[in-house]
């Protein structure tokens, strides 16, 4: 029997990197980041658990990759749906209706993935993260940004405390309230993206003068 060929090798450490990406993302969305163990992710991958340390320095780092993975993946397929739309303002209107929608739809993952950036590794860097961070500043590009290098970093930063007002236990924002905060801000008509439904707070449709179209 032949060897295989490194380009069959390195499809199948893809593969198996992605899975435990995936057991990850399950199994932290149903049990909860302490209640996971690296065991648990193994066997839900169906890998040797030597695997994970190969891929990643530990179980912090391999929850931040597998939740970048699923931010990267949802917002892809939000930009690319139909209709497409050369309007720019639409990309940045999905891409902002994506994130706050994982926070919605993953509350467990995304409160626990805020709390591991606040600690003292912050981002891990993987090509997850540099994959979402890709898209994000493609969309700001889009939306005809003059300075990507300063708006991106900006943008991010609103989504990310936009997550955390969202999560914050006991005192959470409602979504309606920060959508339309973040959509005045870059003069975003609240039809675009995917409304979460009925009127923006204080009842007004109407576009901010001076914002971009």
């Amino acid at each position: 029997m032949s060897p295989r060929s490194a380009s069959v090798n390195e499809e199948l450490r893809r593969r198996s990197r992605e899975r435990l990406l995936q057991a990850t993302v399950e199994l932290v969305g149903e049990r909860g980041y302490e209640a996971t163990t690296l065991g648990d992710i193994a066997d839900r991958a169906g890998s040797a658990r030597g695997l994970i340390s190969y891929y990643f320095p530990g179980k912090r780092q391999l929850l931040q990759s597998a939740v970048h993975r699923l931010m990267n993946r949802t917002l892809e397929a939000a930009l690319a749906r139909e209709p497409r739309t050369e309007d720019g303002r639409e990309p940045l209107a999905r891409a902002i209706d994506a994130v706050l929608g994982l926070a919605c739809d993953h509350p467990v993952l995304m409160r626990t993935h805020m709390a591991g950036i606040l600690q003292a590794e912050g981002f891990v860097r993987c090509p997850e993260q540099q994959r979402l961070a890709d898209l994000l500043r493609g969309a700001v590009a889009r939306y005809g940004s003059p300075d990507v290098d300063a708006d991106y970093p900006l943008l991010r930063a609103l989504l990310m405390g936009a997550v955390f007002a969202l999560l914050l236990p006991g005192a959470p924002m409602p979504l309606a309230s920060l959508r339309a905060e973040l959509f005045q801000r870059y003069g975003l008509d609240w039809e675009l993206g995917v409304p979460p439904g009925g009127e923006p707070p204080g009842g007004t449709r109407t576009r901010i003068v001076g914002q971009r179209r």
